[in-house]
């Protein structure tokens, strides 16, 4: 099999069509993450004019030229449904020689680490580096006859339909456990939590846990970002297993998590917390409750702070949640305990699709 070599730059081309019209609206605005995807914009559009945006079509890929605040990843996507709308800073682009290159294909010459590695070495800049469109079109690639490119963009597309198939799955699951939620809540009356969890404030002082952990907005502890070079750890709040903890300046935006194994220690501004009854509320259940975005949305309006606005213990406390029997309690956390394990594999379908593009991709230059 013959292999033809080209630049970038001679199999696409720019598209610049703006929703000049207003055709599209503030429900096709999407943004592009590092996991290669279009995702819902988290940009605040109130009173932004749409006018301006670019318009990405099926087939179309966008890319983000700045990298140098996503990591060793370039936010980039294809568009494989409806029209979209996308920031005009954003650069669309189009294959232009489809009798040299597949699209697809192409998206799985961009889905492998090599590729991210190569757009971040070459980014440059001042204040922000870039990866600009001259850099794109000056890569080189090694290209196989059409046939051959179809025969892995099928297996890549096989494996793409197995997973979004589980995936779908996975949604009805999580529709069916809100469901159920919101059932109970219609259903039995609201209890305050107050009664039911106590505040803890025990300190490190004996040096003894060196795991320092923070909880990030998706209600998860994870490595602490901040630089810990020279603090006092003595200082720092024990989190024990079952324990929940929230940073309550950021509460609002998911920073709240249950500490699902072992023992760490977090911030001295972080509130700790147990469930001090556990035969009439699993720990489980509550996060449950605390995990929810309507929880999220109440925190904000209730958060009260001259400087910073803070949902204190006390506001905590007056959180109101319907209680069930501890069987039907036991019950919800085993359906969500099962989703939570299909969540992680599904997440584990997508890191391995995206392993196997290199593999693919040099499959298809070997055979």
């Amino acid at each position: 099999m013959g292999l033809s070599k080209y630049k970038l730059g001679e199999l696409i081309e720019q598209s610049d069509a703006r929703n000049e019209h207003g055709k599209y609206t503030v429900d096709d605005v999407f943004g592009i993450s590092t996991g290669k995807d279009f995702i819902e914009t988290k940009a605040n559009m109130d009173g932004v004019s749409l006018t301006s945006y670019k318009i990405v079509c099926q087939q179309e890929f966008a890319y983000v030229a700045d990298t140098s605040r996503r990591g060793d990843k370039i936010a980039i996507a294809i568009n494989k449904n409806k029209e979209i709308l996308i920031s005009s800073i954003y650069t669309v682009f189009r294959v232009c020689r489809s009798d040299l290159i597949l699209p697809d294909y192409l998206f799985m010459f961009f889905n492998r680490p090599e590729f991210d590695r190569y757009a971040r070495f070459n980014s440059w800049g001042s204040a922000r580096e870039t990866f600009n469109w001259e850099d794109m079109c000056d890569i080189e690639i090694e290209l196989p006859d059409l046939p051959t490119q179809q025969k892995y963009v099928d297996i890549y597309k096989a494996m793409v339909a197995n997973q979004q198939s589980y995936e779908r799955g996975l949604d009805d699951l999580k529709l069916v456990c809100d469901g159920y939620i919101e059932d109970l809540r219609r259903k039995l009356p609201c209890e305050k939590i107050g009664q039911y969890i106590v505040e803890q404030n025990n300190r490190n002082t004996g040096l003894l846990i060196d795991r320092v952990l923070g909880v990030n907005s998706s209600g998860q502890f994870g490595e602490t970002k901040a630089d810990t070079n020279g603090l006092d750890f003595s200082n720092y709040k024990i989190v024990k297993r079952r324990q929940f903890a929230y940073n309550p300046s950021r509460i609002n935006l998911g920073s709240i998590a249950q500490l699902r194994e072992g023992n760490c220690i977090v911030s001295p501004m972080y509130i700790v917390f147990e469930v001090s009854n556990t035969e009439k509320v699993l720990p489980e259940y509550l996060m449950l409750w605390l995990e929810r975005t309507e929880f999220q949305r109440s925190t904000l309006f209730y958060a009260m702070g001259s400087v910073r606005d803070t949902f204190s213990f006390d506001l905590m406390q007056d959180v109101q949640i319907p209680i069930p029997d501890i069987k039907v309690q036991k019950a919800i956390v085993e359906v969500y305990a099962a989703y939570t394990m299909r969540k992680q594999i599904n997440e584990q379908l997508k890191l391995q699709i995206k392993s196997i593009c290199p593999i693919l991709i040099k499959g298809s230059l070997t055979k």
